[in-house]
């Protein structure tokens, strides 16, 4: 299954909800859903916020679905 659809049913959401809160058309959105257009970066960044995950996640480069935690890099580390 699709990590978009999975994570479109699991919020009991139809794909016109999804297009409406992402500004762009059902027609478009279900083009991205079945992966007949790839997602840009913008997409991406507004699906992950929306379900509250990565994008690893949505692109399948990890099965957890919880976002990473912020880690705070010290500023001498990276010389700056």
């Amino acid at each position: 299954m699709n990590r978009l659809r999975e994570l479109r049913e699991d919020h009991d959401l139809v794909k016109k909800e999804i297009a409406r809160n992402l500004g762009i058309t059902q027609r478009n959105y279900s083009y991205y859903e079945t992966n007949q257009t790839i997602l840009t970066e913008d997409i991406l960044q507004k699906l992950a916020n929306y379900y509250d995950t990565s994008i690893d996640y949505i692109l399948y480069r990890t099965d957890i679905r919880k976002l990473y935690p912020k880690s705070i890099v010290d500023k001498e580390e990276i010389g700056v």
